[in-house]
């Protein structure tokens, strides 16, 4: 069933990117920070699952939710499909759906001019 929801909300988001970026409600450099903050979001999940396997220093968790709120979701939920980090601690996980509903219900209110 997880696996499901983000092959739904992956494209409904990125769909609505391309509204808001086609009604000119989102700035198109918010598309390029947005494609920035997953390449940034999966290079930090794959560097703190090196980390757990050598013993190094982590990530906090913290600091992971944080950039699923800024529009890294789709990396990071990719990051735990394929790396196979973070995606057992029900937990973590509990938080990281928070912050996906968050950003995504933050994005279409700002595409929909609720907030812009």
């Amino acid at each position: 069933m997880t696996v499901l929801i983000p092959l739904i909300l992956v494209p409904g988001w990125a769909a609505l990117l391309a509204w808001g970026a086609w009604t000119e409600q989102l700035p198109l450099w918010l598309l390029g920070a947005l494609l920035a903050i997953n390449l940034l979001t999966f290079a930090t999940y794959a560097a703190d699952k090196r980390a757990a396997q050598r013993g190094g220093w982590r990530t906090r968790e913290k600091n992971l939710h944080l950039l699923s709120l800024a529009g890294g979701w789709p990396a990071a939920w990719f990051a735990q499909q394929t790396l196979r980090h973070k995606s057992r601690k029900a937990a973590f996980r509990a938080v990281y759906w928070v912050m996906v509903t968050l950003h995504c219900c933050a994005l279409a209110a700002w595409v929909l001019g609720r907030l812009g």
